[in-house]
């Protein structure tokens, strides 16, 4: 993984095959030695503007949620609810097992809830009763402390009655196997009459997976030297994280989500995540994607095609077309991006500068340009 621009401790664009200057001394005489003919060259702009800040990366698309959907309980499978491959809605029903047991369990409990109700009355009745003969002296205290424990056990037995009902819904509830995220469904391991049971887990043990892939993560990693200037880009006007998937022209644009809080000391790389909105699922869970990361947009730089910057012992330079003579310039390369040197000491942004035919020249030669046009322009 390389960033889009290696800056080169002498100022020079690393990896740029450039070409040795002729012999001539960078102060030799202008003119033509020996009434040498012009030497045909192509030429190019150099230009002053804004221009983006870029590292590019290797990354693969990561879903922000995974879930594997798995049974609670030991049942056939009624009905499977959606198809594979499909887009699902947090909520709707995956897969819907044989609930008749647990059904007719909440029904026998509703019946024994029904009959502790019927009993607590009784008692309450009892009481009642038993309390307005002592009160006459026609009862006895015994009958009526019997009558408060029957209430009090009736009273015991409804709210035990009612937690076991509750129990057994949320029990039900697990019958019906629903997707807990809006997401894309994969293999449903599962058919309609299957048996599936709890703590499977086989393959066959989860019923289906679901992944989320809006908004979706793409992670990459960058060298730890980078991490400063993508620290300041968080938030900054102009950044942003560009993703073509790999065999799409298609670029999707994101934003950086997350800076993992410790650098790898095998790698020397720490871990970053960007998020794109990703609404009509251009980038897929698992695909690779080539990144540019555009940290920030630098003003009022100056920049020549790549081309130009010519390599000599004393470092950089130009041929800088002066009204039809080649000056020689010594540069200063800050970075290469996009085809461009970052020139970022001795051009002031408005020369015409050589691209082609620089080998053949020395500083003070006429040239003529040939840009491709079928004509010449001394």
């Amino acid at each position: 993984m390389l960033p889009a621009y290696t800056p080169n401790a002498n100022g020079g664009a690393i990896g740029q095959a450039q070409a040795q200057a002729p012999a001539a001394a960078p102060n030799a005489p202008a003119g033509s030695p020996g009434g040498r003919p012009a030497v045909p060259v192509v030429t190019g702009k150099a230009s002053r503007g804004s221009m983006p800040l870029v590292i590019n990366s290797l990354g693969t698309a990561q879903p922000m949620a995974t879930v594997a959907l798995k049974t609670r309980v030991d049942a056939q499978v009624d009905k499977i609810g959606v198809a594979e491959g499909s887009l699902v809605q947090a909520g709707t029903v995956i897969a819907q097992l044989d609930s008749r047991q647990v059904e007719a369990q909440i029904k026998q409990a509703e019946a024994t809830l029904a009959r502790d109700v019927a009993a607590l009355e009784q008692a309450n009745r009892d009481v009642a009763r038993y309390a307005e003969l002592l009160s006459k002296n026609a009862g006895t205290k015994i009958n009526l402390d019997n009558a408060r424990t029957a209430a009090a056990t009736a009273t015991a037995n409804i709210a035990g009655d009612k937690a076991q009902i509750e129990n057994l819904k949320v029990q039900l509830g697990w019958y019906t196997i629903a997707a807990p995220i809006t997401g894309r469904v994969g293999m449903i391991s599962a058919k309609a009459g299957n048996i599936v049971r709890s703590g499977d887990n086989t393959a066959t043990g989860t019923l289906a997976t679901i992944v989320q892939t809006a908004p979706i993560y793409v992670a990459f990693s960058l060298a730890q030297y980078l991490l400063p200037d993508l620290r300041d880009s968080i938030g900054a006007p102009g950044a942003e994280v560009q993703a073509t998937p790999q065999g799409s022209q298609r670029t999707i644009k994101g934003k950086i989500a997350f800076v993992d809080n410790m650098i790898d000391p095998a790698t020397g790389t720490v871990s970053v995540r960007a998020v794109f909105d990703n609404a009509d699922e251009g980038l897929w869970p698992g695909q690779l994607c080539n990144l540019r990361i555009v940290l920030r947009i630098e003003q009022d730089v100056v920049s020549i095609p790549r081309e130009a910057t010519q390599s000599g012992q004393e470092g950089n330079f130009v041929y800088v077309v002066e009204n039809g003579v080649a000056r020689l310039r010594t540069v200063k390369v800050a970075r290469t991006q996009d085809g461009r040197d970052i020139i970022s000491e001795g051009l002031k942004g408005d020369e015409t500068v050589v691209v082609e035919g620089a080998l053949a020249l020395a500083n003070g030669a006429r040239v003529v340009i040939r840009n491709d046009t079928g004509k010449t322009d001394s």
